[in-house]
């Protein structure tokens, strides 16, 4: 009689303590898109790139990444939009409003846009060119402004609506004191979206919520954003080279700037684990990813320690 009771109490309490699969769901192998770039000196075995610190930034989060080549057509780009958990627009010098890099991204960013719109999570990340490309994306016209931000680290200006964003919600009290008060963030951009245009700019204004700024002494321009309304997020400064550049004198390396670093990864790759995009194959996931390419030391000509090339 006892074993007969006892065996329903303890299935009941195996029950209580056992997740619900709804709440628990989670993505925990993600593949990030790497959107790639034109090269300013093409040879033939060498017209588009990806530095490599893009992809050491996403993988020490615990993504895996793909390439996003340019030029292709608009049904390749589906087929990898819904193989991908994520897509990164990286930092560079190719234009925002025609190149191979803008076409992508904005095929990208429409795709993200009607995914994210019937529940289908999908985010997007713009650092340096990345975020005035998105600011161009949004806007759908020219919204930057020169300013003399070219190799300067800077700490962050945090608006009030900091305390309610997505991206800082975890940081560290004593973190976010250090990135609000030392040289933390890297700048390297000619341009800039000025607060002020923001504020004129309805199609900006009403997109994105403006978490931090910087001045470069005559301009204050906007530094961190997010959308209000889909988890699109823009970092004019590079919270990749922290902890995977060093060409620079001004590149930051100490504790809170690498730290700053994994902080944003983390942010990032825990939005990827929100969406189950998955390739069709294992060999097709195989042949995409990045591991298939080998980058090449370019730290004694470039800015970049490694870049892939393809």
């Amino acid at each position: 009689m006892f074993a007969k009771i006892m065996i329903p109490v303890v299935l009941f309490s195996c029950l209580l303590f056992t997740p619900l699969q709804s709440e628990a769901r989670i993505n925990d192998r993600p593949i990030i898109g790497v959107l790639a770039q034109e090269v300013r000196y093409p040879t033939p075995d060498r017209t588009a790139y990806i530095a490599a610190s893009y992809v050491k930034y996403l993988e020490s989060a615990g993504a895996r990444v793909v390439p996003v080549m340019i030029n292709q057509t608009v049904e390749e780009y589906k087929t990898l939009f819904n193989s991908i958990n994520g897509i990164l627009y990286p930092g560079g010098g190719v234009s925002i409003i025609a190149s191979g890099y803008q076409r992508a991204a904005q095929i990208f960013y429409d795709l993200a846009i009607e995914a994210n719109k019937r529940g289908d999570y999908f985010p997007v990340w713009g650092t340096c060119l990345g975020f005035e490309q998105l600011a161009y994306l949004t806007s759908k016209k020219s919204v930057l402004s020169p300013t003399n931000t070219t190799g300067v680290a800077l700490p962050l200006n945090f608006t009030n609506e900091t305390k309610d964003s997505r991206i800082f919600k975890d940081f560290p009290p004593e973190l976010m004191d250090d990135l609000s008060t030392q040289p933390l963030t890297e700048n390297s951009h000619k341009w800039s979206v000025a607060v002020e245009t923001l504020n004129t700019d309805e199609e900006l204004k009403n997109f994105y919520k403006v978490l931090s700024t910087n001045t470069d002494g005559n301009i204050e321009f906007i530094s961190t954003m997010e959308a209000y309304d889909y988890p699109i997020y823009g970092t004019q400064w590079h919270p990749e080279k922290n902890a995977f550049e060093w060409n620079k004198s001004y590149y930051p390396h100490s504790r809170s700037a690498v730290r700053t670093t994994f902080f944003m990864a983390e942010f990032f790759v825990n939005e990827a684990r929100k969406n189950f995009h998955a390739f069709e194959t294992q060999e097709g996931e195989r042949d995409a990813l990045i591991y298939n390419y080998s980058p090449v030391y370019t730290g004694a000509m470039s800015t970049f320690e490694q870049i892939y090339y393809f």
